[in-house]
């Protein structure tokens, strides 16, 4: 979606979004399950517990900011994907979202795969012994020095984005005395993001070699003929935070064209096609996203269906689930600052973090949910717009919530679904330091990313 936006940042008076109610929900002390990690409730006390800590004890013993990471639900949605699509598929999770060593070691105990798109996370991946013939490498513009490193390691697919790659990789792997397994990303025409798709002019992308014109065949045939290069499939990627399968079913239909002229021109069946990522998660909520079996059937039955009607044996499916994983199961705990009322319009309320940890509002003008977790609270709600302490004022967490009217400084708030792509997209605007990982399982806590501190922001300060 194109949008343009004020350097600024988004106006502060906007009316509530169209569409979304003006009321408040019916009882602000409950947590819909839909967007809160699963072991999240509230103590006796009113207080919110998560893997059967008090956010109380956390926000003592960690500080605020932090994302706060439920361990065993991350654990679970991992073996659901990994259940769903079973031992013919393969689920690479998409480590862009979140990725640290812990989190890494998780995976590679319950069984699923780690698609990687940069040095860094391959590096990470490495160094935490997930085993490299599992991990996938993508990326636009793979450096000479990241190809040799991850063709080196013995990476299991390296996914190929443009004409000049194509030759770079062949080239860097036969001067390993290698023969590197790759796919290639095509872009089919095809963007999808929440409910909405649409299925025609949508090559103007960074991402993929487009199908029309005959690229993407002509990219399939340049690397079939190169000795360092073993193409085992086909990727295609449409989009983020989907709900509906329309776009996978119009996507798959392209691609499996793409595999029958490749086989009526080379007599080549390609094994493998990977349908990306991009499945949605429950943000708020009025959003409705499909369980891991729900979708592993649907795509399942697209792809067969697909093939079948090519005849073409049915290739062996790649899904790159990120988002869907790690999203829902972390939520970012803040400390309530300042709390100014603005009569007539709605009340601002300041916490101390912001866009430095969670840049998707101000970037995407994505919607949150927020909530009152020190404690329980029969106040009348009041309309808020939670912001951060940067200079800033596009600094916006939650753009729109109901929180109790009794709120005040000192009170800790919590906003769910924050797992995803926070940290991984965390800054130190205004040198705001970034806030730690801490995962809770069984009543136990650790930190898995430390908080940064002054020294680490002055140690790449030379002066």
């Amino acid at each position: 979606m194109s949008r343009s936006a004020h350097p600024a940042g988004p106006r502060h008076a906007d009316v509530l979004p169209e569409g979304r109610s003006a009321a408040p929900a019916d009882d602000l002390n409950a947590l819909d399950p839909k967007v809160w990690a699963r072991t999240v409730g509230r103590d006796a006390d009113g207080v919110v517990t998560v893997g059967g800590l008090p956010v109380t004890r956390l926000a003592e013993e960690y500080g605020t900011p932090a994302y706060i990471l439920d361990e065993a639900d991350f654990r679970e949605r991992a073996r659901a994907w990994r259940t769903a699509f079973g031992a013919d598929a393969d689920v690479f999770y998409a480590g862009k979202a979140f990725l640290s060593r812990a989190v890494v070691r998780w995976l590679h105990e319950e069984g699923l795969n780690l698609d990687v798109c940069s040095g860094g996370e391959l590096a990470t991946a490495l160094s935490a012994g997930m085993p490299a013939e599992r991990i996938a490498f993508h990326g636009n513009n793979k450096s000479p020095e990241e190809i040799e490193r991850a063709v080196r390691a013995g990476v299991g697919r390296i996914v190929l984005d443009s004409f000049q790659e194509i030759v770079r990789v062949a080239h860097i792997a036969e001067s390993l005395g290698r023969r590197q397994r790759v796919q290639i990303r095509i872009t089919v025409g095809v963007e999808a993001h929440t409910h909405e798709f649409i299925a025609t002019a949508h090559d103007d992308q960074k991402f993929g070699i487009p199908l029309a014109g005959g690229q993407a065949a002509e990219a399939v045939r340049r690397a079939l003929k190169l000795d360092g290069l073993e193409v085992i499939g086909i990727h295609s990627h449409i989009g983020s935070q989907i709900f509906d399968m329309s776009g996978f079913e119009v996507a798959a239909h392209r691609v499996v064209g793409l595999l029958k002229d490749i086989r009526d021109e080379h007599g080549v069946e390609l094994p493998e096609i990977d349908l990306g990522g991009g499945l949605g998660i429950a943000y708020t909520s009025d959003d409705d996203p499909r369980e891991p079996h729900e979708i592993a059937k649907a795509l399942t039955e697209i792809v067969t269906r697909e093939c079948e009607a090519a005849r073409l044996a049915t290739p062996r499916i790649s899904v790159e689930p990120g988002r869907a994983i790690v999203g829902p199961t972390a939520f970012t705990l803040y400390e309530v600052g300042t709390i100014k009322p603005l009569d007539g319009l709605r009340t601002y309320v300041s916490v101390d973090g912001g866009m430095s940890d969670n840049i998707r509002t101000a970037l995407y003008d994505a919607e949150y949910s927020v909530a009152l977790v020190s404690r329980t609270s029969d106040a009348e709600p009041m309309l808020v717009r939670v912001v951060g302490k940067h200079c800033e004022s596009g600094d916006i967490v939650v753009k729109d919530a109901f929180l109790p009217g009794d709120l005040a400084p000192g009170d800790l708030v919590a906003v769910p679904a924050t797992g995803a792509y926070c940290r991984s997209m965390a800054s130190n605007y205004n040198h705001v330091l970034r806030p730690p990982v801490v995962s809770v399982r069984d009543g136990a806590a650790r930190v898995v990313v430390r908080r940064e501190t002054e020294e680490d922001l002055l140690r790449l300060d030379v002066g």
